[in-house]
């Protein structure tokens, strides 16, 4: 299973616009896909995150809002890809990759 990468954002938020490269770039460099949520279209998100966008969510937990740092983030997605045993994340030697 992939680990779940999700950036919730607005139309016409110049941060949102900051981050989303930013959050594409380190995703694809881990062969991950971006879930783009848009905060004004869901209630549940809106109520939760309006004065935080944009925000990271990996695997469902968040990992940053307002502002995206990019050491940071890939910290946090290798961390996050190593706990699930990805395969691209191999484990010591006789462990079969975990």
């Amino acid at each position: 299973m992939s680990l779940e990468l999700t950036l919730i954002t607005r139309e016409g938020c110049h941060l949102c616009a900051e981050a989303a490269p930013i959050v594409a770039q380190e995703a694809a460099a881990r062969g991950l896909s971006v879930a783009v949520r848009d905060v004004d279209a869901d209630p549940d998100l809106l109520a939760r995150y309006d004065w935080e966008v944009p925000v990271v969510l990996i695997g469902g937990r968040q990992h940053s809002f307002h502002r995206v740092d990019q050491g940071r983030l890939a910290a946090a997605l290798d961390r996050a890809m190593a706990a699930r045993g990805a395969p691209d994340q191999p484990g010591p030697p006789g462990t079969a990759g975990h």
